[in-house]
């Protein structure tokens, strides 16, 4: 680009809550342990909130986020603003705000939580609106102008930023009791006065521009919904008390939107420019631009790890610059999916290091972008050689290149990722060896993650215990669940996971070819943070993974205990994936080496066999064209993990909340022998699609939701397997939770679990007509 000036700021659409130490967690958690108050919960909220903004702003930043923080979920503080709380959460809410809101986020012993879904194809997961013909919307504005206040009391220039009315209608779901097809944006009208309302109060309070987030225009829209946009910003566009409107779409192209709301009264628009997305250039100048507009470019990703090549970044920007009334740089979407800092870092191998690029590293290149964007490219020389030195280091370096995977890989064939015998005759030899009831019991996976467990990780990881003794409290461990689900009457078992940390992170530390951190955290959903590892090359197994100690719980008890496995498209979908080559190739090299430990596995005796793939639905183009090419590889990717076994091993898979309608053809294509989804909190909504569907195998539709504290009942239970068998007959149905109880407490899980059991066994003399 040329070195001529021009005028642009850095900024960011949003930026992680937890703090440098989870700080959030801490304190939310306590609180609902009544370790901490409500005034120190809000405190530490905003120390964390003016400690990011500090830093945004120290970094050189020229407009910081407000708004985005959240206790628990930006969605749900949306329902909030907007008065849409559902009625069985009312008397709670006008009881107590604090609790009432966190009632809604998790349930009570006797409410139901909101549905939790997950954002778009990330792993973040928000709670779903519940709106019907009856809503009635009314401002609540108290949050994001509280927020303001803060940002501005620090001398700032804050951008205070909103789920957009499209999005947030887009995203609800009917309410209980309302028409199944009622569509909540048919509330439109209802609900652009409450925004209308907010926008006044923030422009009253200071704000000079509002960010609306609407990335749900990213996704297949009809006409009608294009028109709903077009006449929703043309009616906030058109206020007369307002602050000047930042419409932000990410996650991939406009396409279809960018032309509306290229010609909506509205003073700026957000682009995603990274990856696919990067369509968006050529997209924004078939529509001529938007040259009376600011353009906010989100040329540096904010969803993976690896540094942005800035020269092309530099080549984009110089290119909008022709396109837009002012180009302002950003990250591709809010920071809020990457961990907070490389250099915290300090157990990565120093080659590696250079290529990598957390919240505060795309910061750094974010404001490089901005000065170069406004300098020249003689302001930023220095930059741009360390970068290009660092994209060439990765470029060449032995560590990312394995040839005995590419072999391997390559040499693959149709029929390694097809089992011997069809699902039917399957069926009658593994019902034949494991000699199950019907409706038989069984739990996801993982056991609760005790304060004892952790500490003794810890204490192995700072030496203050060797092996040896870790190995043995982990034995005992499991020997004591094992105990447990043998009284409970559980059918089949778990071992509980207790060596595990994390479902991802517990087989990248042991694959090479990933880079597992120490500090990565990133929020997926509350409380619940996780570490996503660094797919950094060619993927292998070294030895076996799981072997050990699935077969020491299996030698405990005569009833069949599950060996349990992330499945490869989890492995990718949880992890920052390489970006130097196509997915399907990488998910491949997954597969092959899981393949290798389920071989182990049943060689050692292991009649059922759980891959979980969680994250299949989640991972699924948000375009319904680049579907069909990213199924076709993710569902060859579980069968070549599994199809290597023989008929009569039960090979099992675990999905959990998502919307599973888009992808039933998927789930029959997996080939699985049984199939577990989250179904509690959708009220068996799966189970009748599967039905509907023809779906011929095993299912276990979640009834009991391991997100919320409460202890479901028997007869809450029976209902909903009642529900589940006019769907999916006796032979086929199974009874479990809807996801792991690792973050649950044991009294919870021995209530919940006992009541199960007690459920299946009334329904099970319900269908085999025994009393």
């Amino acid at each position: 680009m040329t070195d001529a000036p021009t005028t642009s700021l850095g900024t960011v659409y949003g930026y992680p809550r937890q703090g440098p130490d989870r700080e959030l967690k801490r304190a939310v958690e306590g609180y609902w342990a009544g370790r901490v108050s409500a005034d120190e919960l809000r405190t530490t909220a905003e120390g964390l909130r003016r400690g990011v903004w500090r830093q945004l702003t120290d970094a050189g930043l020229g407009e910081v986020p407000c708004g985005d923080f959240s206790l628990y979920d930006h969605v749900l503080d949306t329902t909030v603003m907007v008065g849409a709380v559902p009625e069985r959460h009312r008397p709670a809410v006008a009881a107590n705000q604090l609790d009432g809101y966190f009632a809604m986020a998790r349930g009570t012993q006797d409410v139901a939580p909101l549905e939790m879904t997950k954002w778009f194809d990330t792993n973040y997961h928000y709670l779903v609106p519940e709106l019907g013909p009856d809503t009635v919307f009314t401002a609540d504005p108290a949050k994001p102008l509280g927020e303001l206040r803060e940002a501005l009391e620090l001398g700032l220039n804050p951008r205070p930023v909103l789920v957009g009315p499209v999005t947030y209608l887009l995203l609800a779901k009917p309410a209980p009791g309302a028409d199944p097809g009622f569509e909540p944006l048919t509330l439109l009208d209802r609900l652009l006065p409450v925004y209308a309302d907010v926008l006044a109060a923030l422009r009253a309070a200071g704000a000079e521009w509002v960010q609306l987030d609407e990335p749900a225009l990213v996704q297949d829209r009809s006409r009608a919904v294009l028109d709903a946009v077009a006449a929703a910003y043309r009616r906030l566009g058109s206020l007369e008390h307002r602050p000047k409107i930042l419409v932000a779409g990410y996650f991939g192209r406009l396409g279809e939107a960018l032309p509306v709301l290229a010609q909506a009264p509205i003073e700026g628009l957000g682009l995603d420019f990274t990856g696919p997305a990067a369509a968006n250039l050529d997209d924004l100048a078939r529509v001529g631009g938007v040259l009376g507009k600011r353009l906010v470019a989100g040329v540096v990703d904010g969803r993976n790890v690896w540094i942005n090549d800035l020269g092309k970044s530099l080549s984009t920007l110089a290119t909008l610059l022709g396109l837009a009334g002012q180009v302002d740089v950003a990250a591709s979407c809010s920071l809020l999916h990457v961990p907070l800092d490389v250099a915290a870092e300090t157990g990565i191998n120093p080659e590696i290091t250079p290529w990598l690029a957390f919240a505060r590293q795309k910061t750094a290149e974010i404001v490089t972008l901005t000065r170069g964007l406004t300098r020249g490219t003689r302001a930023i020389a220095g930059h741009l050689a360390d970068n290009r030195a660092a994209l060439e280091s990765r470029a060449v370096s032995t560590l990312i290149r394995d040839p005995a995977v590419r072999a391997r890989a390559a040499a693959v064939t149709p029929q390694d990722a097809r089992r011997a015998q069809p699902y039917p005759e399957r069926a009658r030899t593994q019902r034949a060896r494991l000699d199950l009831p019907p409706v038989p019991t069984t739990t996801i996976g993982s056991f609760p993650q005790t304060a004892e467990l952790r500490a003794a990780r810890a204490d192995l990881l700072s030496g203050r215990i060797g092996q040896e003794a870790y190995d043995e409290r982990i034995a005992a461990e499991i020997r004591e669940v094992l105990a447990f689900q043998e009284k409970a009457g559980l059918d089949v078992l778990v071992h509980g996971e207790p060596e595990r940390s994390d479902m991802v992170q517990y087989f990248a530390e042991q694959l090479d070819g990933y880079v597992a951190t120490r500090h990565g955290w990133v929020q997926s959903y509350g409380t619940r943070y996780v570490r996503p590892p660094i797919l950094a090359g060619d993927i292998s197994r070294p030895e076996p993974m799981t072997l050990r100690w699935t077969r020491y719980a299996q030698s405990q008890t005569s009833r069949p205990v599950k060996g349990m496995l992330t499945g490869p498209v989890t492995m990718l979908a949880w992890s920052f994936v390489r970006d130097d080559q196509p997915l399907g190739d990488t998910a491949r090299q997954v597969a092959l080496a899981l393949r290798d430990e389920v071989a182990d596995l049943e060689a050692a005796g292991i009649a059922v066999i759980q891959v979980d793939e969680p994250a299949l639905r989640e991972t699924l183009p948000l375009r319904a064209a680049d579907r069909p090419a990213y199924l076709s590889w993710a569902t060859e990717a579980f069968r070549l993990t599994t199809a290597g076994v023989r008929p009569e091993t039960q090979v099992h898979t675990h999905m959990c909340y998502a919307e599973f309608g888009e992808i039933l053809t998927a789930i029959e294509d997996l080939d699985a022998d049984v199939i577990s989804l989250e179904a509690a909190r959708s009220h068996m909504q799966v189970a009748r699609e599967l039905a509907e569907a023809g779906y011929p195998r095993g299912v276990g539709p979640g009834v009991y939701d391991i997100h919320s504290p409460r202890v479901p009942g028997i007869e809450e239970l029976v209902s909903l397997l009642r529900t589940g068998l006019k769907a999916i007959p006796a032979d086929r149905l199974w009874a479990n939770p809807d996801c792991g109880l690792k973050t649950r407490g044991w009294a919870e899980v021995r209530g919940s679990l006992e009541n199960l059991v007690a459920a299946a066994r009334e329904i099970r003399a319900e269908a085999t007509g025994h009393q």
